[in-house]
């Protein structure tokens, strides 16, 4: 890096910090936050349990993207100042010292950019997360089981903490079906990036042939719903059924009938859970799976709407991503149109740059 480059550099970060604090609005929040100090020092706020609540969340949520915006400005500010310190004084130590951090510095203001793209009113909650294997037997449960590993290991790399709810083992190899809730901030805000039918191409480990084989699943995200957000169900139309619990967490296969498959007949929605030894806790679970689906539904129909967009089935054409690991490697998401050659590294979880080029791109179309 030459001065000419960190110097643009410098105005490139500049005009992201206006653009962010014309969207976020750093007074605003300040003087809400003051309001709120002000509301917890009387003594009948916290009389209201569940508003108390919801202001604190909001209270927590205003100071931390205060505290990162201050951050990253304060950090660019001080490096335009030391940079021109040292140019007037020919510090040519400091200034390498400056080029040395300018990648550090570039991604904290986007981060912050980022967190500006996670201020959706669900994007702070969990998620919950169904794969369903395409049609393809083995070579389809097999591609869901290496989706779930993908996950798994996005979660462990960002402190996301998972609990599975429902996993059924494939005949031969993979997985027939699994969901799990991912807990921790912005949880639903980067998984709902992956809401949509994954694409893999590869030679088939079961094909002795040794032929290439194109795999599809789908994978469902969503937001887990607060307990004061009311979706409706008519229990007419439900099926509920239950089966022994087997696959992961089937501690007491073969005992009780523990497990709960719902079903909902007007859309077809099908939610399961097995994690519990209790009957009623599994039934409180689908039925939360259930509520969030239905309202993650309501979200998909409006946006299909608005776009004009048909809804999908798992297969050709409709894929968001494709995973190609032979004849060459690459990993292409249609809707960033970004395309990425570490293929390992993508399906051992390292995909927060792919998401983030995903939801930095859809923010672009709006």
């Amino acid at each position: 890096m030459d001065n000419y480059e960190y110097t643009e550099l410098l105005k490139s970060l500049n005009t992201k910090i206006k653009n962010i604090a014309g969207v976020i609005k750093p007074d605003e929040i300040s003087k809400r936050l003051d309001e709120i100090s002000e509301l917890e020092n009387d003594v009948s706020f916290w009389q209201d349990i569940a508003r108390a609540g919801a202001i604190g969340k909001e209270k927590a949520k205003l100071n931390a993207m205060l505290e990162k915006f201050n951050s990253a400005k304060n950090a660019l500010n001080d490096a335009k100042e030391l940079y021109e310190l040292a140019n007037s004084e020919n510090d040519l130590d400091t200034i390498e010292i400056l080029f040395n951090e300018a990648d550090e510095l570039e991604d904290k203001i986007v981060n912050l950019e980022i967190s500006m793209l996670l201020s959706g009113e669900d994007d702070g909650k969990n998620a919950i997360v169904s794969i369903h294997p395409g049609a393809g037997g083995t070579e389809s449960n097999d591609w869901a089981s290496m989706v779930y590993r993908m996950y798994l290991r996005f979660c462990e790399r960002e402190g996301f903490k998972v609990e599975t709810l429902d996993f059924q083992e494939g005949d031969e190899a993979g997985l027939k079906d699994v969901s799990f809730i991912v807990k921790g901030e912005n949880a639903y805000g980067y998984l709902k990036a992956e809401n949509g039918i994954h694409r893999l191409v590869r030679t088939s480990p079961f094909d002795s042939a040794g032929r290439r084989h194109t795999s599809f699943c789908s994978v469902m995200v969503s937001p887990e719903l607060d307990d004061d957000i009311e979706i409706e169900i008519d229990e007419k139309d439900l099926k509920i059924d239950t089966y022994r619990a087997g696959g992961a967490g089937g501690q007491h296969v073969n005992k009780t009938e523990s497990a709960i498959r719902i079903t909902h007949a007007p859309t077809g929605i099908v939610v399961q859970c097995q994690n519990d030894r209790s009957q009623h806790k599994n039934k409180a679970t689908a039925m939360k799976m259930l509520k969030s689906r239905l309202y993650e539904l309501e979200l998909m129909k409006q946006q299909e709407a608005s776009a004009n967009i048909e809804k999908s089935e798992i297969g050709w054409g409709h894929q968001i991503r494709s995973y190609v690991l032979f004849p060459y490697q690459q990993v292409k998401d249609n809707r960033s149109g970004e395309a990425y050659s570490q293929t390992d590294a993508i399906l051992d979880g390292d995909i927060k740059k792919m998401i983030e080029a995903v939801l930095v791109s859809q923010k672009s179309d709006e």
